[in-house]
């Protein structure tokens, strides 16, 4: 297939690009680089079936030539930049997957959205399934990328109905690995860089929250049963074993062979952790019986191969 990813040279889209060339794909990574780095491509950049295209997708979206897919990644998932950029993720959710749709229709191309566990917002019902519609406050600071989502959900779900476009959702869930942003703001990188610096790990609050975190190798190849499979309602896409947030602190310490011990703080402006979700776990019980996917990846693995990665960069 000739595939075009959006976000491509982000986090998650990298490891996409790398999975999808290695089962034979032509791919198009394109990309505006706020959040994604040509340092996650550079090794398959000279690749004949690889392109890069620098292109910020609130912008019409060009694509010369056939595309069989289109898998819509590009975003701003971190609070780091979602806070300092709300008006561009709400851009990047609504003009961005408009435009990205709009070219899988004129194309004759199936549709894959990125979406996220963050359409549940804080939820009421755990853990969470795919019939559970969510608790989110749309005028919080978060609400700039919840309702972002779920709005691509709405649009995407609005083109596979009225124009018949091969649509996919996926809602993926906390994922980590190699080539996530040190500076991210996110808790595994937090959490790994601290550790290999031997400053105190901190924990927001109490540590009470829970999360539930999926290695990227696994979360790749679940994107990629998808796209391939007949499944137009969404699906959750992430690792259903469950830990607090101070549990995951104390295995990133073992793990990394770090001094740092471990802090909890109250952050002073509280946006960060406004609405935060108290927990969060996904049922997979569809991704197993729809695509035949789960985890496979043990915590301690992933966050070695993560850690180690991480260790070049710090």
């Amino acid at each position: 297939m000739r595939i075009l990813i959006t976000g491509g040279a982000g986090f998650i889209g990298s490891h996409l690009c790398d999975l999808l060339l290695a089962q034979g794909h032509e791919v198009i990574a394109m990309d505006n680089l706020i959040t994604g780095s040509e340092r996650n491509i550079a090794h398959v950049r000279d690749r004949a079936a690889f392109r890069f295209v620098l292109h910020d997708v609130v912008e019409p979206i060009e694509v010369p030539g056939p595309l069989d897919a289109v898998i819509h990644l590009a975003s701003l998932p971190s609070p780091v930049d979602y806070l300092e950029m709300p008006i561009k993720t709400l851009k990047v959710g609504a003009l961005g997957t408009h435009n990205a749709l709009g070219l899988a229709k004129a194309k004759g191309a199936r549709f894959v959205l990125a979406s996220t566990s963050e359409v549940y917002g804080d939820p009421l019902v755990h853990p969470q399934p795919e019939t559970y519609w969510g608790n989110v406050n749309p005028v919080g600071p978060r609400g700039v990328y919840d309702e972002s989502k779920r709005f691509a959900e709405a649009m995407t779900m609005a083109y596979h109905r009225a124009h018949g476009l091969e649509t996919r959702i996926a809602r993926i869930f906390n994922t980590y690995g190699p080539r996530m942003r040190l500076n991210d703001g996110r808790v595994v990188p937090n959490f790994v860089r601290q550790a290999l610096r031997g400053e105190p790990l901190t924990v927001y609050d109490d540590g009470s929250r829970t999360r539930s975190f999926c290695y990227v190798s696994d979360l790749v190849d679940g994107l990629h049963r998808l796209l391939l499979s007949d499944e137009v309602l969404p699906v959750n896409l992430g690792n259903p074993h469950e830990l607090t947030v101070l549990e995951f602190a104390r295995r990133v310490v073992a793990v990394a062979g770090s001094p740092s011990p471990i802090t909890c703080i109250t952050p002073s402006d509280g946006l960060r952790t406004r609405d935060d979700p108290q927990t969060r776990q996904p049922d997979i019980t569809k991704a197993r019986q729809v695509l035949g996917w789960e985890p496979r990846v043990p915590l301690d693995e992933g966050l070695a191969k993560t850690i180690a990665w991480f260790r070049d960069q710090v």
